[in-house]
């Protein structure tokens, strides 16, 4: 490995010891670069790898709130603004009980190139909250945003950070963010937020996009090997927006999802989540706040795997589709030994390093990482900015139809830049170098500070 890099994961190791996620995050994306730092000396001399890895800034709130029985609590607000380069900060908020700096940071590193990859001028921010919104009341849940953007609201803007969803961010909780927002600033600034309601600025399909995209990137994957996706069965993870999109798309192009998880465990359907009936009730799911996906099993009389998690199944296609580190090297070894030939990442960082080394080194498995493959979702959330900045509102047709193009581009170039420094076909590494190249040479083009 060059040198550069190795010195550059080593301080990475040393002063963020206590932060594994965004540890592991850096080392996979810099170990990919060898052959594009070796191309660049320039990066070495103006030290690229050290500022990328630094955010620009970050900053912690107190988020002070009161339950419905009049008790007050208290819990900690992050906000990551890692690399404005090529456009203004734009990432989600996460609020999971979970969440610590570590957690924002890696999923703002991880942002930086997946927004690169869509072709569109954003730069990468993270943010979120330690906040767990299951069990909480729409009231509470409401307060809780009131409170966070009252501490928020000076640090963004459209041409600043412009937040989204994430795990625990939905449509409610952009739409209380976004009327404290606009009572604070006491202007309509729609384009501050994206994952918006249809009546105040959003777009159509940006629920979808995440999952919508990931099937797309999949089906050129597909294509490039001589294969359909038409018939395919799909082991995914979770059941909140993304997997429904994954749902949805899948059943359009012929293919089933026949996983789903929680917390609680995974559940089997071996004829699909594919019904317009059992599609929809995963919103229902997500909207109980009750988190448990041995709902859909009681409901439509389907095994229930309590305490598992669905990868030992044998299928066409793995796309863990939930949160960071959900494969490990047990998941994998078992992934492996069913002979499974496509692993599509779709959740950030869904694979931990030794497990996703080990995948990569699978004869015929082909990997595909989720910071090109969840990229639709930034994607779509670029395109809501541009309708709020040009006060238009474009058709679902329109919006799909940019979606599927920004995808085959991203697989494109994905593939290229593996191709460019004789890589093959290693969809991985050409991610990281094509989007690490963008950000890099706008980095340089803008001088050092």
């Amino acid at each position: 490995m060059n040198a550069y890099i190795e010195r550059t994961i080593a301080s990475v190791k040393q002063k963020h010891a206590n932060e594994p996620e965004f540890v592991q995050t850096i080392e996979e994306v810099l170990s990919s670069l060898d052959p594009l730092v070796n191309a660049h000396p320039e990066y070495e001399k103006f030290d690229i790898l050290g500022r990328i890895v630094e955010p620009e800034r970050m900053f912690t709130f107190r988020v002070t709130w009161m339950d419905d029985e009049g008790k007050y609590h208290t819990n900690t607000g992050y906000r990551c603004q890692f690399n404005g380069a090529i456009g203004p900060y734009k990432g989600g908020l996460r609020f999971q009980k979970n969440v610590y700096p570590g957690i924002i940071k890696f999923l703002g590193f991880e942002q930086i190139f997946k927004n690169a990859l869509t072709g569109l001028p954003i730069g990468g921010g993270k943010g979120g909250s330690d906040f767990d919104p299951t069990g909480k009341s729409d009231a509470e849940i409401m307060r809780f945003c009131q409170s966070f953007m009252t501490a928020l609201y000076r640090y963004i803007g459209p041409d600043i950070d412009v937040p989204a969803g994430d795990m625990g961010v939905g449509g409610r909780e952009i739409g209380y963010l976004f009327g404290q927002y606009r009572r604070l600033k006491g202007t309509f600034e729609n384009g501050v937020l994206t994952g918006k309601g249809l009546s105040y600025g959003g777009s159509v399909i940006r629920p979808e996009a995440t999952g919508y995209g990931a099937v797309y990137y999949l089906n050129e994957v597909l294509k490039h090997e001589g294969e359909d996706i038409q018939g395919k069965t799909i082991a995914c993870a979770g059941f909140g927006n993304v997997t429904w999109g994954i749902c949805k798309k899948a059943t359009e192009l012929g293919a089933k999802v026949v996983t789903l998880s929680g917390p609680d465990g995974y559940v089997y359907d071996p004829d699909g989540v594919t019904t317009e009936e059992k599609i929809n009730y995963l919103l229902e799911m997500r909207a109980s706040n009750r988190n448990r996906v041995q709902d859909y099993a009681d409901k439509f009389g389907v095994e229930f795997f309590p305490g598992e998690k669905p990868w030992g199944r044998k299928v066409d296609i793995v796309m863990p589709s939930a949160m960071q580190n959900d494969v490990k090297m047990d998941s994998a070894e078992k992934i492996a030994a069913n002979g499974i030939k496509y692993y599509i990442e779709v959740a950030n960082m869904p694979t931990t390093n030794d497990a996703l080394a080990f995948l990569r080194s699978q004869k015929g498995m082909i990997v595909a990482p989720s910071k090109a493959v969840n990229a639709g979702g930034v994607g779509v959330s670029a395109l809501e900015m541009a309708q709020n900045s040009e006060r238009l509102v474009w058709t679902a047709d329109e919006v799909d139809r940019q979606l599927h193009r920004m995808m085959e581009t991203i697989h494109r170039v994905s593939a290229e830049a593996a191709e460019e420094f004789g890589l093959g076909y290693d969809l991985v590494a050409g991610a990281n170098i094509a989007g690490f190249k963008k950000v890099a040479t706008a980095m340089l083009e803008q001088g050092v500070f």
